[in-house]
């Protein structure tokens, strides 16, 4: 089985963060390994509390992994100081590690900033470099491209700005009133466009993280970035489409919309009956 790693924060409502891409990488057939970079109190409704781990832990737990169960591909996501960052990138370096996800997590899908300006700039001094691929938001693509994006040309001239200024794939992911749901990858010089439609489902918390963790995931098999990124989409529809409601405010999505067998079933239902 094909392994992968998620560096992210905690979500203790379980919809987005480590535990969304621990079930995005299972349940897109990976064996899912986890560093912790923070704990949040957090649900539908917001984050309440923020605890970061120190750089010596996340050390040890990436020391702990890599010298164990080694990845085939690593998803980095929430990584809110500066010296967590810098840790991260040290042991990445010194691992070597492949198939680099980078879902820079910065400005949030509202538009606040996640990040001071220090973190920002160690961000894509440190680990945008070893990114196979990054995953921004239109305003984290902003940011890091430091141009305005108001609609698909803006997106390509800024993935394309991106791309060749740390060498590395970048998928734009549209929304954002820029598009409906259409992403653009810019990888090896060549554009090219992700349709997406628009499923009407308010209960998008974790579309980020659960994104850039099925890429990994992918990835980790042995799939072209192309080809993976697809898959991704593919199944974000499907866990949108399964129209989870839960909670108060924007909930989770159906990650295991697609689990099967008999210790998956719901009690009274005509499977569990008939056996």
């Amino acid at each position: 089985m094909k392994t992968a790693l998620t560096i992210a924060g905690s979500d203790s409502s379980g919809g987005a963060g480590i535990q969304a891409d621990i079930k995005t990488m299972t349940m897109n057939g990976v064996f899912a390994m986890s560093a912790v970079t923070a704990l949040t109190a957090q649900n539908t409704m917001g984050v309440t509390g923020i605890m970061d781990v120190t750089p010596e832990f996340l050390e040890k737990q990436l020391d702990a992994i890599f010298t164990d169960i080694r990845p085939d591909a690593v998803k980095i996501g929430m990584v809110s100081a500066g010296p967590l960052i810098q840790k991260i990138g040290e042991k990445l370096r010194e691992y070597g590690a492949e198939n680099i996800v980078l879902d820079p997590v910065m400005v949030s899908t509202s538009g606040s900033r996640l990040l001071a300006e220090d973190a920002v700039e160690l961000l894509k001094r440190e680990l945008l470099p070893l990114a196979d691929v990054i995953t921004p938001n239109i305003p984290e693509a902003e940011v890091l491209s430091g141009m305005k994006i108001e609609n698909e040309k803006d997106m390509t001239a800024a993935a394309k700005k991106i791309g060749d200024a740390y060498r590395c794939a970048v998928l734009c992911k549209g929304g954002h009133s820029v598009n409906d749901a259409n992403d653009l990858l810019y990888a090896d010089g060549q554009c090219q466009w992700f349709s997406g439609k628009r499923i009407l489902n308010p209960n998008t918390h974790g579309t980020g993280c659960t994104l850039s963790s099925a890429i990994a995931a992918n990835l980790a098999k042995g799939y072209d970035l192309p080809t993976s990124v697809k898959r991704a989409k593919d199944y974000i529809s499907g866990a949108l489409a399964a129209m989870l409601d839960l909670g108060h405010g924007s909930g989770p999505m159906n990650h295991a919309f697609n689990l099967k067998g008999k210790f998956a079933e719901q009690k009274g239902t005509d499977a569990e009956i008939l056996q």
